[in-house]
């Protein structure tokens, strides 16, 4: 009898870049300490323990732990010594600990200062970070154009757009030449209590943009811990979170596990980018997907969770205080 072959971590392509990702993204902003402390050796352990099941995709930005973020990153991906064309890295502009800038001097600065934390000549994808906050205007007719210089000189090889509401997101790429946005990376908006992103999808795919999620846990909503103090969500929405949280604990399940698979499920998302600041964490998560991969998804717990959460269903919050 042969061997049973090992499950393989998902790759999936990233619009028109030739880019696969793997479908679970290593979300690095915890490395900046933004969620707690992480020691030197924890964020070396989780990185490692990413790269040896299979996750090929790191993002970060200056913006996470006033650029701690991407030192880490940089610091781990270096002593680890993995090949520059086995990983797709992805770093932002634009957004800053002293606040947000997205003039073209500024961006351009931007990304020498992080290619020198992140140790590398390039990276793969360069976003323009939490565009809602600047003025799309500028975004369209002197950012972008300011990012494909950088394209052009090799130090970005792809360029993207992220931010919370979806709408500013089709004015930007409604706005721009084909072909100048690669990536856009959207958060909150794939998970269990918010899909709005999928009625985006079809327009995407049309024009090859290829499309990143994050936060599938709805920044602490889905987790036993539940949302930090400053989560913007409705009383009414953490609460029935909450209540969907519970329901899944008593039948010995966990909420965050049935979460980021439910992301995972939709092909046309290339990926699922989760925050992590553990090995136990990173194996947590692949562990989640290659279930996923080989058993699907708990139909049952997923449909009862939805009835709970029925009542507030794709219901958003204001953008203002965010941690994406």
């Amino acid at each position: 009898m042969g061997q049973t072959k090992k499950p393989v971590l998902e790759k999936r392509e990233l619009g028109n870049t030739g880019l696969k990702l793997s479908c679970v993204g290593f979300g690095a902003s915890p490395l900046g300490n933004v969620f707690g402390r992480v020691s030197t050796e924890e964020a070396l352990a989780s990185v490692r323990r990413a790269l040896d099941l299979g996750i090929n995709f790191f993002d970060t930005s200056p913006y996470y732990g006033a650029t701690l973020s991407e030192t880490v990153l940089g610091d781990c991906l270096h002593e680890l010594g993995v090949p520059r064309d086995e990983i797709v890295v992805s770093t932002k502009c634009g957004r800053y600990a002293e606040g947000f800038d997205f003039s073209a001097d500024r961006v351009t600065r931007s990304i020498d200062e992080s290619l020198s934390r992140l140790r590398l000549d390039y990276v793969d994808i360069l976003q323009c970070h939490d565009i809602e906050f600047g003025s799309l205007e500028q975004i369209v007719n002197e950012t972008i154009p300011a990012l494909q210089k950088l394209k052009a000189a090799g130090k970005a090889r792809f360029i993207g757009i992220t931010g919370l509401p979806l709408e500013i997101l089709t004015y930007v790429l409604d706005r721009v030449p084909p072909g100048s946005v690669d990536v856009i990376l959207s958060y909150c908006h794939y998970g269990i209590n918010d899909s709005t992103l999928v009625d985006l999808l079809p327009y995407l795919r049309s024009r090859g943009v290829g499309v990143i999620t994050a936060s599938p846990l709805a920044m602490g909503l889905l987790t036993e811990n539940g949302p930090p103090d400053w989560h913007p969500a409705s009383q009414e929405l953490k609460s029935a979170c909450r209540a969907a949280v519970l329901h899944c604990k008593g039948k010995g399940k966990s909420i965050s596990k049935l979460a980021l698979q439910y992301s995972l499920m939709n092909k046309d998302i290339s990926t699922v980018l989760v925050g992590m600041m553990s090995a136990e964490q990173v194996e947590e998560n692949v562990t989640a997907a290659l279930e996923l991969s080989i058993e699907g998804i708990d139909d049952e717990l997923l449909s009862e969770v939805e009835t709970i959460l029925k009542p507030v269903k794709n219901q958003t919050w204001p953008s203002g205080i965010q941690q994406s």
